[in-house]
């Protein structure tokens, strides 16, 4: 008699979640063009390319009751900046202050600058 022998079954893979080509960089300064935060202004603190979202500093501050999880942490109501989507910020032109579209440039050394639609200078990566 054949001895009986448990075949593993292949785990299916979740499907991939696509990044988007971010045309802002974490340390950029942006302007919010739609929203409860319309005008304002502000450094990205964090860019997440699977949402599509980015994080501005002083923008879409949320309040979270949090209660403490040790002893010693203390809990209270926690104010910090929401992701927005990135549709809804523009990056500034270094040289006006106005928010301006971004192109890319390929040097000779195959390194990518970005480049100001408005007024045609590099923007600086500010990491």
């Amino acid at each position: 008699m054949k001895p009986l022998v448990h075949r593993k079954r292949r785990r299916e893979r979740s499907p991939q979640v696509p990044r988007h080509r971010m045309r802002i960089t974490k340390g950029d300064t942006v302007r919010v063009l739609r929203g409860e935060d319309t005008g304002k202004e502000g450094v990205v603190l964090r860019v997440l390319p699977k949402a599509n979202r980015v994080v501005i500093e002083g923008v879409n501050v949320v309040k979270r009751h949090r209660k403490p999880q040790r002893a010693e942490e203390e809990g209270g109501i926690v104010q910090f900046p929401a992701p927005i989507h990135a549709s809804n910020v523009m990056l500034l032109d270094p040289k006006s202050g106005k928010p301006t579209r971004v192109r890319r440039k390929k040097n000779q050394d195959g390194s990518v600058e970005r480049l100001s639609k408005a007024s045609g200078r590099p923007i600086p990566r500010n990491r």
